[in-house]
């Protein structure tokens, strides 16, 4: 209720970005504030879903052990820390390049990965072994989790083997778990080093390790 010169009034007074429907007509003017309330409480269960599945987020520590990618580009854990999702990216998409070089050299049922659409259900195809290349996994949301499933499922029923390669060991026990639920064979660290030494009698880790540091990045000031 405001106040005229003649007294109170009925008037409610609004904000200027009010619809003009709202301001001249009581019974709008109700369904108006209802309707703002009613966004507000949307708007809030929005937020409180991200909240909750950001609270659920679950990510497992890195070690500070070196590993035979990290040694060959001269990369330490100080390095990484400064964008861990970009070194992640980077160094898993350079391994899936060597795993795929050296599969074509030595290994004569050699198949690019399986392609669905948008999907790569996995990166490599070797005999009946569907392989997916991974430097780390340390993230467990929903999301990835479903994919390990799913992805896990199709190879399964096109008759190939899936198989998860990562090359290090200190990934998250609850993803892992997740893969090998959905049908992968999972192998980390020197277990998969030395399935690609079983897989194409390449051993790739002795090959990393005699070029430690040949690599060594040369970061550019800013």
């Amino acid at each position: 209720m405001g106040f005229g010169p003649a007294g109170p009034t009925n008037r409610i007074r609004l904000p200027p970005w009010c619809p003009r429907k709202a301001k001249a007509d009581n019974h709008a003017l109700l369904h108006y504030v209802y309707w703002m309330d009613s966004l507000d409480d949307r708007l809030e269960e929005v937020c409180q879903k991200y909240a909750s599945s950001f609270s659920r987020k679950i990510y497992s520590p890195e070690s500070e052990s070196l590993d035979p990618l990290m040694n060959l580009f001269g990369i330490t854990q100080e390095l990484k820390r400064e964008n861990k999702q970009y070194w992640g990216r980077e160094l898993g998409m350079c391994f899936q390049s060597l795993v795929r070089e050296i599969c074509k050299a030595h290994c004569d049922k050699y198949q690019p990965g399986w392609r669905d659409g948008a999907d790569e259900v996995c990166d490599v195809i070797v005999n009946k072994d569907a392989i997916d290349t991974k430097y780390r996994v340390g993230s467990g949301d929903s999301g990835t989790l479903k994919k390990f499933r799913q992805y896990g499922m199709r190879l399964s029923e096109a008759g190939f083997r899936p198989v998860m390669a990562i090359v290090r060991a200190d990934n998250l026990g609850a993803a892992i778990q997740a893969a090998r639920a959905g049908g992968w064979t999972v192998y980390q660290g020197n277990e998969t080093f030395a399935y690609i030494e079983t897989l194409t009698g390449f051993k790739l880790k002795e090959w990393l390790e005699g070029r430690t540091g040949r690599f060594k990045i040369d970061r550019l000031a800013h």
